[in-house]
């Protein structure tokens, strides 16, 4: 099998900087696995790197889809797929790279989430019961529905437990059974997963950094411009940073607030891919204090 390179990990654990100097290296090409960084216009919220940042690299599934678009995983799937195939026809090696462990997992274990047909006024209405009931009520639901789905997400995480009610309500059947049902696929590949694990009092000071320079570099700013050229309130606003500022826009926090928000619900985030990746067992940790050559050497001793 062709062998595919996949770096994961936290955020701000240091996976861009090492995708680029082994793509570098190995005369590979980047396919993002980062479910936020598909967005257009959400640079600056998404630590996108951007053109001089990835020194040539040509990377894919990054900056293609409008805010307003709904893009599921296996829309992900379909087109990390294709970028694959693109990439090892020119006689280049692709590396998966980024946080996301659905993104991830839908690729090394073949894993299909189906595109359920989307029922809008089914979604109005848990966005309806949201407002009147608070979210905590529907992510009670969706805990009795499907425990272990709600396991790896946050309690605040709006976007994913509305998508356990939806696939429920659609399907008849759990996000966890599809996914157990579809791993039965044979893997296309041979995926080398690699992920970068920190102390986690270093990994947290690296985040709150990050968010100080992103509002330095304009984050509030962003997402003014973003509201102001959608009429419909963008899907991907609901994302880490993006949420917490929207909330600051309307009046509803204090600066100091949404800095702090923003700085804990990633840290949260963080502590929660932690926790995915290390359930993935063929997973070879690497050291995110170690230098990028070191960590580049080991992945060349497995390739």
């Amino acid at each position: 099998m062709e062998k595919v390179i996949v770096i994961c990990g936290p955020t701000a654990s240091g996976k861009t900087g090492l995708s680029i100097e082994l793509a570098k290296r190995i005369k590979g090409e980047v396919i993002s696995a980062d479910s936020m960084q598909i967005y257009q216009e959400m640079d600056i919220g998404t630590a996108k790197p951007n053109k001089e940042e990835q020194q040539g690299v040509k990377h894919y599934l990054m900056d293609f889809v409008s805010p307003e678009e709904r893009y599921s995983v296996a829309d992900y799937k379909r087109d990390a797929k294709q970028a694959i195939k693109e990439i090892l026809k020119k006689g280049k090696t692709p590396i998966v790279v980024g946080g996301t462990g659905l993104y991830v997992d839908s690729l090394i274990y073949e894993i299909e989430y189906p595109n359920i047909e989307f029922d809008e006024a089914y979604r109005t209405e848990l966005e309806q019961r949201v407002k009147a009931e608070g979210l905590e009520k529907l992510y009670e639901e969706a805990e009795k529905i499907d425990p272990e789905a709600t396991k790896k997400i946050s309690e605040n995480d709006e976007k994913r437990i509305l998508r356990i009610l939806e696939i429920y309500h659609a399907t008849g059947k759990t996000k966890t059974q599809q996914e157990v049902e579809s791993r039965k696929n044979p893997v296309e590949y041979d995926y080398q997963v690699y992920a970068l694990k920190w102390d986690r009092e270093l990994l947290y000071e690296r985040i709150n950094k990050r968010v100080d320079l992103m509002l330095e570099q304009g984050l509030v700013e962003e997402v003014q411009g973003i509201i102001k050229r959608h009429q419909k309130f963008p899907t991907a606003m609901q994302g880490l940073g993006y949420k917490e500022v929207v909330e600051f826009l309307k009046g509803n926090t204090t600066q100091e607030e949404m800095i702090e928000k923003i700085k804990m619900e990633t840290r949260r985030y963080a502590k929660r891919q932690m926790t995915w990746f290390r359930k993935n067992k063929q997973t070879i940790w690497l050291d995110g204090q170690a230098s990028i050559p070191e960590n580049i050497e080991i992945i060349l001793e497995g390739f």
